[in-house]
């Protein structure tokens, strides 16, 4: 795949990208790119590099070749923390939540742009994030249940929990892994509802193998496998497309 050369409105590039694992290639010069204020979804079977993708676009894992380029910036060295810093934030498959604290601290904490420790517990949440607070827990259906520890909350609620604690860090892109893994057919429709909710105020990259999650989407969908590019374009054309369909869309049927 040959990157693209309009880079006016372009946010991410992840350029020629190989993670070599002592001869296994997890990614295997892999290429794309992501707009400003885009949703694109990531398929592929199991094995084909899709977390591994994300392990270096967040800087868990180093690549033996090419580059990650956001906002013009190669960050492909940098540490994790630098990197969530410049405005990147990834949600795990299993919620990441602090279970002894309540939902609204959960968002509150995520929230806070002074992140030392001891200057998050024990004052309550300042005015100026309150507002931000609030309207996130409206947007991921939590508003109600505010005040109640996290931890006894349904799957679903957990998964929407923590993908509202991944918007309220302010990142500008957001990765999200597997985010309907456990959920059913009614939270899977929520969680594509709120995904569509941010409209192009955050770019989101979503990993998912749900097909019907992902039609829900209604985006872009960018198809690996075996560590490499292998297709792209609306899901019609994917679902059309035989070689997707031998290595991933028929295995599933």
């Amino acid at each position: 795949m040959k990157m693209d050369d309009s880079t006016r409105d372009l946010l991410l590039a992840v350029d020629g990208v190989t993670i070599d694992y002592g001869g296994f290639k997890a990614l295997d010069g892999f290429s794309m790119t992501l707009q400003k204020g885009e949703t694109r979804v990531v398929i592929g079977p199991n094995g084909a590099g899709k977390s591994t993708l994300c392990d270096t676009i967040i800087g868990r894992v180093r690549p033996s070749a090419g580059r990650v380029v956001f906002r013009g910036e190669d960050i492909s060295q940098l540490p994790e923390q630098a990197i969530v810093g410049r405005g990147i934030c990834r949600k795990f498959q299993a919620p990441g939540i602090l279970s002894g604290l309540t939902v609204e601290d959960n968002v509150a904490l995520a929230a806070r742009r002074d992140r030392r420790w001891w200057r998050n517990l024990g004052f309550g949440i300042p005015a100026a994030e309150r507002e931000t607070v609030d309207r996130i827990l409206e947007m991921v259906g939590l508003a109600d249940c505010r005040h109640r520890e996290a931890g006894p909350l349904a799957h679903g609620q957990k998964q929407w929990l923590e993908i509202g604690m991944v918007i309220a860090t302010g990142a500008e892109l957001i990765l999200l892994d597997e985010p309907t893994a456990g959920m059913g057919p009614a939270e899977t429709r929520r969680t594509a509802e709120l995904i569509h909710s941010l409209g192009d105020s955050r770019t989101v990259l979503v990993i998912d193998h749900d097909m019907s999650f992902v039609e829900q989407l209604n985006a872009t969908v960018t198809v690996m496998h075996q560590g490499k590019f292998l297709a792209q374009g609306d899901v019609a054309s994917i679902r059309q497309n035989a070689e997707v369909a031998a290595v991933y869309l028929g295995h599933a049927a």
